[in-house]
C-alpha cells in the first residue's frame, strides 16, 4: 500500500485553492461539500467560480499566487496551468507541512483526491495513487450500480440503534455479530426499497430477542478456485468478509487470502507431499473445536471443496456433531486452468466426456483405473500429477493409449505466472527436463490439447512444446 487512505474532517477548515479554470472549480465544489471554508487565488476566474464568488460562497483574492497565500490554510490544491506556478506552491506546501495536491502530478502531491461514490453519510472512495485517474472512475461507476442510493438512509438508521446495541451488547464480537445478522437479512432490502419502518421494527425486534443471533458457531467450507481472485463467487467473498477465523491451505492464493476480513485469525492447514502442517484428522477437530467455542470459521480450500479437497470428511464430523455448516462451490482447476489455457474438457469434435483422476504417488507408485481412463473421445484431467508425471504418462501409453495423444502441463493455472507445456503422452516429460516446474500443477490428456494453440487468450508466458517423436 504506497498511500494510506484517510478522510479528513474539512468542516469550517481554511483551505485554499490556487487556480481559476474549470479544474480549479471542480476542485473547489468538492472541498464545499466537505464544508471547507475555500479560498481561491487566480488573476481571472472561470463562470462557475466567478458564481460562487458574487453569491459569497467562496472568498476570492484575484491575483496571482504568492507564498503568503498558503498563511493559514490546512490543505492546499494546486490547478493552474503554468507547470512551475504548480512545482513552487508544492514545494512552498511541503516546506510549511501542509497537505497539498498538484492536479495530475502524483509526484508533486502529499495527498490525491479519490473518485468518491456519495451515499452521504456512507462515502465510498476509489483511488490509484494518482497512477491512472480515469481508472479510478471506471471502478467507481462500476460501483456506483453495486451501490443502492438508499445506503445513506441505511447508515443513519443504524446509527439511531448503535448505543442501544453498544449497551445490550458489551462484547464486541456480539455487536459485531448482531450488525452483521441484521444487514445480511431482509432489514437492508427494506430501506433499499423505501420501506423504513418495517426495518426499523425487524431491528428493534432483533434488538429485544437476540439469542439465536449470539450464540452458537459456524463453518463456512469455501472454495477458493485455481488462483485467480475474480473468480470468487459472491457468497464467497461475502462469508471470507464475516469470519472470524481462516484455515487455508497451500493452494490458497495470498491475493485471496488477503480479501478476507483483516482481523481475523488465520491459521495455516497446507499440505505438501509427505509433509503436512496439519494432519486432516486435526483439521476437522479444529474446526468442530473453534465453532463450538461460538466463532465463524471459514475453511478455505484451493479449488472447489468437493473435488480432491477432502471437502465432504471435514462436513461428515460437523455434521455428526450437529455443528451448522455451509458449503459454497468454488472453480475447480480443471474448468479454471483448461479455460485459460484455452482447452475444452469437451468439444463436438474431439470429446465428448471427461474424467478427473489424482495422480498422487502412494509407495512410490501410482494407482489408477487405467482401463476407465483409455475410452474413445474422452478427456482426462490429472490433479496433483507433477511428481508422478513420467510414470503416468508411462502407464497410460502401456495399457494402450496411442503414443501421439496430445497432452498438455499447466503450472499456476489462471495466474499471472501461469505456464502451459503441450507435447504429448510420449514427449511431455522430455519438455519440462529442463524447466523448473512447480506445484500447483493440472495434466491434460486428450484430442481438445491441440485446440490450445488456436484458443488460449491468456498468455502471460509462452507455451513450450514438445518436439513429436
Amino acid at each position: 500500500m504506497n498511500q494510506l487512505p484517510i478522510f479528513l474532517n474539512l468542516r469550517g477548515q481554511a483551505c485554499l485553492v490556487v487556480g481559476g479554470g474549470d479544474v480549479a472549480a471542480r476542485k473547489v465544489e468538492l472541498l464545499r461539500e466537505a464544508g471547507a471554508n475555500v479560498t481561491v487565488v487566480a488573476p481571472q476566474l472561470c463562470t462557475r467560480l466567478q458564481t460562487l464568488v458574487n453569491e459569497h460562497a467562496i472568498a476570492y483574492h484575484p491575483q496571482p499566487y504568492r507564498v503568503d497565500d498558503l498563511a493559514g490554510h490546512w490543505l492546499i490544491i494546486a490547478a493552474t496551468n503554468n507547470e512551475a506556478v504548480n512545482r513552487q506552491i508544492a514545494s512552498d506546501a511541503q516546506h510549511r507541512k501542509i497537505f497539498c495536491n498538484v492536479v495530475d502530478r502524483p509526484e508533486l502531491c502529499t495527498f490525491t483526491m479519490p473518485s468518491i461514490i456519495n451515499r452521504d453519510p456512507v462515502t465510498v472512495a476509489v483511488a490509484t495513487g494518482g497512477a491512472s485517474p480515469v481508472l479510478a472512475r471506471l471502478l467507481r461507476a462500476r460501483l456506483e450500480t453495486l451501490i443502492p442510493a438508499n445506503y445513506g438512509r441505511l447508515a443513519h438508521l443504524l446509527k439511531s440503534f448503535r448505543e442501544r446495541v453498544k449497551q445490550r451488547f458489551p462484547d464486541t464480537h456480539q455487536r459485531r455479530r448482531f450488525w452483521e445478522h441484521a444487514l445480511q437479512g431482509p432489514i437492508a432490502e427494506w430501506v433499499f426499497n423505501g420501506h423504513e419502518r418495517a426495518a426499523q421494527e425487524a431491528l428493534e425486534a432483533q434488538l429485544n430477542a437476540p439469542e439465536a443471533v449470539t450464540q452458537g458457531g459456524e463453518v463456512y467450507l469455501v472454495g477458493a478456485g485455481p488462483g485467480d481472485p475474480d473468480l470468487l463467487t459472491f457468497r464467497a467473498l461475502r462469508l471470507m468478509q464475516q469470519a472470524d477465523v481462516v484455515l487455508y491451505d497451500r493452494l490458497v492464493a495470498p491475493e485471496i487470502l488477503a480479501l478476507c476480513r483483516r482481523d481475523a485469525e488465520r491459521i495455516y492447514v497446507g499440505k505438501h507431499r509427505a509433509l503436512h502442517a496439519m494432519r486432516q484428522e486435526d483439521i476437522n477437530q479444529t474446526l468442530v473445536t473453534l465453532a463450538q467455542q461460538g466463532r465463524r470459521v471459514l475453511r478455505l480450500k484451493g479449488g472447489d471443496p468437493f473435488i480432491f479437497g477432502r471437502g465432504g470428511e471435514e462436513i461428515e464430523t460437523l455434521s455428526e456433531l450437529g455443528i451448522p455448516f455451509q458449503v459454497v462451490p468454488g472453480i475447480t482447476a480443471a474448468s479454471g486452468c483448461a479455460n485459460y489455457a484455452g482447452i475444452p474438457l469437451t468439444h463436438r469434435d474431439y470429446a465428448q466426456s471427461v474424467v478427473f483422476v489424482t495422480g498422487q504417488l502412494k509407495d512410490g507408485t501410482v494407482d489408477l483405473s487405467w482401463t476407465g481412463l483409455i475410452q474413445p473421445r474422452q478427456t482426462i484431467v490429472v490433479y496433483m500429477g507433477l511428481a508422478a508425471l513420467e510414470q503416468i504418462c508411462a502407464g497410460l501409453i502401456q495399457h494402450g493409449l496411442h503414443a501421439n495423444t496430445p497432452a498438455a502441463l499447466i503450472e499456476h493455472g489462471t495466474m499471472p505466472t501461469q505456464r502451459v507445456f503441450t507435447g504429448t503422452v510420449a514427449t511431455l516429460t522430455n519438455v519440462i527436463a529442463n524447466e523448473d516446474v512447480k506445484a500447483p500443477t493440472l495434466l491434460i490428456v486428450g484430442d481438445v490439447v491441440q485446440l490450445h494453440h488456436k484458443l488460449a487468450w491468456f498468455a502471460p508466458h509462452a507455451t513450450t512444446q514438445a518436439s513429436a517423436s
